[in-house]
């Protein structure tokens, strides 16, 4: 019985991925196209027989060559895009001291996955992805491979776990319904991949039979090219691979008959896995997909989004149509076209030789001497068209000449009206700006889920401490928080680096950031010359935060035992932390803890010169 369910289990999901696949298949149509005309291979073309095929010259003689204005365009675009960083804070969701320790603890869980996973590296490459076909897809799961070993098992070692960050391309993904816009909205979600049967085996401890599977690769296609030349570009072609299989992951959502949803993995004719969702991942403690969909252009009313090359091909095919005419014009101006009497010269050497400088052309007796017809001049229109097709690059695709070339136009000299144009162009590009950072905000939200369900434990992490240093934390899932997420910086479009040294110039000369005597303090002076280009002064250790972190040191030892104050500290920045902390909601109902704090602080007092007032208020 359990081998006929295994049997029925691979049948239904094969037969559900190949529907899938069948009904997603113009869309990969679509994605293979943006890809050839990104690479160069702008005279592919959708056949009735549902692949991509070039066509080649129609004539020996025929300009045929590619003017690439949607690469650039991209380039651009991308350079732009990757000024969204991925700083996410978590707010704490009170003023509470341990709110906020929770949610400092969490900010930096964050930074420290992030670094481990390569997430700048990881949004270039979901953005390129999401700019070639209009979809990228971020996969974030727990991987029992990865963080600290815990004990040698003999197969490998025993690992506590830790987050795994990857990028899925759109062709591995397949949902349920091409019509729902959300992620979460979908009943069910395929992740389709191939692996060599070695990886399947590594993975999943399972032989699985491996065989030729077919994957997308570059190839050189030669259909370029002009009169007597022949030119090459890469495009995306179909390649077999052997001895590889597809491995299926079908993800289900909760539902009534399956209250923890269902997750089948499945490669060749072998289950791999069938169980719950493992990862406890969705908003309220529910279990959900570990996927986070990014897209370049939204589209309403279906999962995928819409690339901006779609739009662009039709202008850049007019375009290539227009300047491959007018260099043939061109080539006739240059080169002539003879009229030539029958029979009046030998017109295999004139077809070989033409008519080289110097040359004798001997005709017939009698006859009329070969001529060049007037070939005229090049039309007005190809100008005329060409400068419009460039201008409709700029309408359709949102990449002025600003962004492509960094050049202000000569008839443009106000500030503010380059400032608007700077905004403008700023602008164009925001929606794509805006689902980047829904995205990586999902993902650290998910973060910190995953590390909620399995730190169950308590687990060492290396973080980078607030004055700049490294340390250990040691911490469970129940000391992080997540109740909100915000970035660092709202508009990172808009804040260019030139920008934000001017900002602060200007806040210096009009004393902002001055105290009441009109100084800087330490920490401002660190901070400025950071943004001004000087480097990470914190390195030289800010005093006072040491004095602070110091002193939230000893509040964590007062939790279980007595702490010890030096002669050296700063006492009247440690007995104000001690305060706060004694004070804060966490301690109500805790007197042996504020008898300790009490004690601690009257040890401060006598080592230092401390205002009574401080000391009263604790008292009281």
């Amino acid at each position: 019985m359990e081998k006929k369910f295994s049997e029925d289990i691979v049948a239904e999901t094969k037969a559900d991925f190949l529907k899938r696949q069948e009904e997603r298949r113009p869309l990969e149509l679509n994605w293979r196209l943006n890809m050839n005309f990104l690479l160069g291979n702008q005279y592919a073309e959708i056949t009735g027989t549902g692949d991509i095929e070039d066509s080649g010259k129609q004539y020996f003689w025929q300009q045929r060559e590619v003017f690439n204005h949607i690469a650039p365009m991209i380039e651009t675009r991308l350079a732009k895009l990757s000024r969204v960083r991925a700083g996410v804070t978590v707010r704490p969701a009170t003023n509470d001291e341990a709110d906020i320790r929770a949610a400092k603890l969490s900010t930096a869980i964050l930074d420290s996955i992030k670094a481990e996973n390569r997430l700048d590296e990881l949004m270039l490459e979901a953005n390129m992805w999401s700019e070639a076909t209009g979809t990228a897809f971020y996969k974030v799961v727990w991987d029992i491979k990865k963080g600290v070993k815990a004990a040698d098992d003999g197969k490998g070692g025993l690992y506590l776990g830790d987050v795994s960050i990857t990028v899925c391309p759109p062709f591995e993904i397949f949902p349920e319904c091409l019509s729902v816009q959300a992620v979460s909205g979908q009943n069910s979600i395929i992740h389709a991949k191939a692996y060599t049967a070695s990886e399947v085996k590594k993975l999943w401890g399972k032989e699985v039979k491996g065989g030729a599977v077919n994957v997308f690769s570059l190839d050189n296609t030669v259909a370029l090219g002009g009169f007597g030349y022949n030119a090459t570009t890469p495009k995306i072609s179909g390649e077999m691979r052997e001895n590889c299989v597809v491995v299926i992951e079908k993800y289900e959502l909760p539902s009534a008959e399956y209250p923890d949803g269902r997750l089948i993995i499945v490669a060749g004719e072998e289950l791999l896995y069938y169980g719950a969702l493992p990862f406890i991942n969705g908003a309220d403690g529910v279990r959900g997909y570990p996927f986070v969909k990014q897209t370049a252009v939204e589209t309403i009313g279906a999962f995928f989004g819409t690339s901006i090359i779609e739009r662009t091909i039709p202008v850049q095919r007019s375009y290539n149509i227009v300047k491959n005419r007018k260099h043939e014009f061109l080539n006739r101006v240059s080169m002539g076209v003879l009229a030539v009497e029958d029979g009046s010269v030998d017109t295999d050497n004139l077809e070989e030789e033409g008519l080289s400088p110097g040359k004798v052309l001997i005709y017939r007796q009698g006859s009329t001497p070969p001529a060049l017809l007037n070939p005229g001049s090049v039309p007005s229109d190809f100008t005329y068209e060409e400068s419009r097709l460039l201008q409709e690059f700029v309408l359709i695709s949102g990449v002025s000449e600003i962004m492509k070339s960094s050049e202000i136009p000569a008839n443009i000299s106000s500030g503010r009206a380059i400032a608007l144009l700077i905004e403008q162009d700023d602008s164009k590009i925001a929606l794509t700006a805006a689902s980047i950072r829904n995205a990586i905000r999902e993902v650290c939200w998910q973060v910190l889920r995953l590390y909620k369900q399995f730190s169950g434990v308590r687990r060492l992490k290396r973080i980078s401490g607030e004055n700049g240093g490294i340390e250990l934390a040691a911490f469970t899932g129940s000391d992080l928080s997540m109740d909100d997420l915000v970035f660092d910086s709202e508009n990172e479009l808009a804040e260019t680096s030139s920008a934000r040294k001017n900002m602060v110039i200007e806040l210096l000369q009009m004393g902002l950031l001055s105290d009441e005597e009109g100084k800087l303090s330490p920490r401002a002076k660190n901070k400025v010359m950071e943004i001004l280009g000087f480097g990470n002064w914190e390195s030289a250790r800010d005093i006072d935060e040491i004095h602070i972190n110091k002193a939230l040191r000893e509040n964590r030892a007062m939790l279980t035992g007595d702490a010890v104050p030096l002669s050296i500290d700063d006492h009247n920045l440690h007995i104000a932390e001690h305060i706060r902390f004694a004070l804060s909601e966490e301690n109500d109902g805790k007197p042996e803890i504020r008898r300790r704090v009490a004690e601690h602080i009257k040890k401060h007092r006598e080592l230092g010169s401390v205002p009574d007032n401080l000391f009263k208020a604790m008292n009281s």
